[in-house]
């Protein structure tokens, strides 16, 4: 097949061709590096890690903390009203099905991985001060708290909030490049928007194939646990391990969305709760509840302080090990989790959404890391295991199965567990295939299972190279690194988005006031002069003549007929604007106020006025109300007059409820 006919295949199978071929080929490039020269690619892999960690660490300290409070204001604000999809969307999956896909594809191999390893090893190494004593429990707690707290969501948040509002709001493609609009326009569809979609793919792919290739190590020790006569640990069996989670992933990649990845995420989520409450009610329970319950509230009343902690004042390699690490690992995955937590949010109003992925998960996440990280403390603390330091100082991956051993039903736990692991490494595999698959048919999925094959079983294959190579190590430092130069293109979408939801929340507003503005009482024809001062943009003298001959006179006939009924009331005009006063005794006043304001006549009205125009001449000007509490933007020229008294008896009305409210 030449290239121009295997390119044309692409596209019909609605691949875009610039972004599979470059990406695919950068994959078999950064392959061919790490296993050639393994060992120049991980010094100078490194080499940039610590560059980045001793004079980037304070950009990406404050970028997530710009992240984070971004985040949090989006939901409280105005805009959390505004809906990821046309007004009229309804979410596409229930609320359970929607925690439980972003919870697995976020970070639900995470916890089983360091779930009781994080918690120990901060425990025994604390960043400043002894390790083993009661403060460092809880320095161990608060620092695992803030690491897989609110600032790791709220970077998929905002990731996902930026993308699915530019796709099912504003019709653009389900793909990073969409993030780019607010920036570059339309140039998104050319080579500035492949080349983000290609970084997209390639940080996926390893992303999938770094965590398949250290997973694996916990699945291999599980089971040598399990089963210390029939499996060792060592490469080969490791090897056959990805090519059955891969060849898992691939058939449930294969089962589409709805059935596959929705499926095993349901699947894990209840295995995870089964766990969780089986430590927590075989174990030390009112100590881990109190436990729970104090751990949140030292997150919450530190959080401020750890966010901008530099360490400034102390040496320590500790910030760099850790929090950098978490950082960059958790901007590195974003692209990835982001996109997939966007397929899946269609329809949720921001509220809902930055509360759904920020409160929810993380709110599991300190439980199942208080259950796990403060049993295994104890152990260690009060019950005089310190044999469970020693295995976790030694083997990240035992530090889950040494645990169990301490408990009852042991074998039962780790088989769980194991399992659990294995469904988590699945829906990572499958649902980066189905992300990368997007990424590479313009946000839509390409026609047919071949692709999607493709990405799920390349993940796995390498995984097994790097593995063989001994090059996952650097693999991990590049996509640490790699999320340099993306915070930074995050930062400027977050301000695009920003802009975007400013015009869109005005455009809410303006239809509620449209809906609560009343329709003036119109005469036989008078629809017609509305229309032509509508187009025309009347002057000033136009605007005033109105408001002195019928609002004033409109003010004069609601005034007598309240001094018919025993209210007073006053009317005060001079040229170009009238009030009505009426007085409510003891009680707030109200105030119905017509004034002739002047605004700048758009350029679609009048392209040349700028030019040719003096500043005056530039202007029209609409007769806006005023209230008391300030001006209502809206304007009533060339209403009737019964229209304007029907419009002051409307406001009146409300203001009586509202004196009714507070009385």
């Amino acid at each position: 097949m030449t290239q121009s006919k295997f390119i044309h295949y692409l596209k019909q199978k609605n691949i875009n061709p610039n972004v599979f071929l470059s990406a695919s080929a950068m994959i078999a490039a950064i392959i061919a590096v790490a296993v050639i020269a393994p060992k120049w690619a991980d010094g100078a892999l490194k080499s940039l890690q610590a560059a980045i960690v001793n004079n980037g660490s304070w950009y990406y300290i404050l970028t997530v903390a710009v992240i984070l409070i971004t985040t949090v204001y989006l939901s409280l604000s105005r805009y959390g009203n505004i809906k990821l999809g046309l007004d009229h969307s309804k979410p596409e999956y229930s609320d359970f099905s929607w925690f439980a896909m972003l919870f697995s594809a976020g970070m639900g191999i995470g916890l089983m991985f360091f779930g009781v390893a994080e918690p120990v090893m901060h425990f025994l190494s604390p960043p400043l001060g002894e390790g083993g004593n009661v403060q460092a429990a809880r320095e161990a707690m608060r620092l695992t708290f803030f690491h897989w707290g609110l600032h790791a969501w709220a970077i998929y948040a905002i990731v996902a909030l930026i993308l699915a509002y530019f796709a099912y709001r504003h019709h653009l493609p389900l793909t990073l490049r969409s993030a780019l609009y607010p920036l570059i326009g339309e140039r998104i569809y050319g080579k500035w928007g492949d080349a983000v979609d290609v970084f997209a793919v390639v940080g996926t792919l390893f992303g999938v194939a770094t965590s398949l290739g250290y997973g694996v190590l916990q699945v291999n020790t599980g089971l040598n646990y399990l089963l210390p006569n029939l499996i060792q640990v060592n490469i080969p069996t490791q090897i056959v391990l990805i090519i059955v989670v891969s060849g898992l992933a691939t058939l449930s990649v294969t089962s589409g969305l709805d059935k596959g990845v929705k499926f095993l995420s349901e699947l894990n989520i209840g295995l995870a709760v089964l766990l969780l409450l089986f430590v927590l009610l075989t174990g030390s329970t009112v100590f881990l509840l109190q436990a729970f319950v104090q751990n949140v509230g030292t997150y919450a009343s530190n959080i401020v302080g750890m966010t901008f902690n530099m360490y400034a004042y102390q040496k320590t390699d500790w910030f760099g090990g850790w929090t950098i690490l978490y950082w960059g690992w958790w901007l590195s995955w974003s692209p990835f989790v982001g996109l997939f937590i966007a397929k899946v949010s269609r329809g949720r109003t921001i509220r809902e959404f930055v509360a759904g992925v920020l409160l929810v998960p993380t709110g599991f996440t300190f439980l199942w890391m208080t259950v796990f990280g403060n049993s295994a403390i104890d152990m260690i603390l009060n019950r005089g295991i310190t044999q469970l330091g020693d295995v976790v100082n030694k083997d990240v991956s035992l530090a889950l199965f040494a645990m169990f051993e301490h408990l009852p039903m042991s074998g039962i736990l780790m088989t769980i567990a194991l399992l659990m692991v294995v469904v988590f490494f699945v829906t990572s595999a499958d649902s980066g295939a189905l992300v990368m698959d997007m990424l590479c048919a313009n946000g839509e999925g390409s026609k047919g299972l071949m692709y999607r094959i493709f990405w799920s079983s390349s993940a796995g294959l390498v995984a097994i190279v790097l593995l063989l190579a001994g090059g996952l190590g650097a693999l991990q430092t590049m996509t640490i690194a790699s999320a340099l130069p993306f915070v930074t293109v995050l930062m400027v979408a977050t301000y695009g988005l920003m802009k975007a939801l400013r015009v869109d929340a005005e455009k809410l507003e303006v239809q509620q006031l449209s809906l609560t503005t009343p329709l003036p009482a119109m005469g036989s024809g008078a629809w017609r002069e509305r229309l032509r001062v509508m187009m025309d943009y009347p002057n000033r003298e136009r605007v005033a003549q109105f408001i002195d001959d019928t609002v004033q006179a409109a003010c004069k006939d609601v005034a007598a007929e309240l001094a018919n009924n025993g209210v007073k009331a006053d009317v005060m005009a001079e040229s170009g604007r009238v009030s009505l006063l009426i007085y409510q005794g003891d009680k707030v006043d109200f105030i119905y106020k017509v004034k002739a304001i002047g605004h700048i006549r758009p350029e679609f009205a009048s392209p040349s006025m700028t030019e040719s125009h003096a500043p005056e001449e530039q202007k029209y000007y609409r007769a806006e109300v005023y209230l008391t509490q300030g001006g209502q933007d809206y304007d009533i020229m060339a209403w009737t007059k019964e229209g304007v008294i029907n419009d002051i008896i409307q406001q009146y009305h409300t203001h009586m409820h509202f004196l009714h409210r507070i009385r």
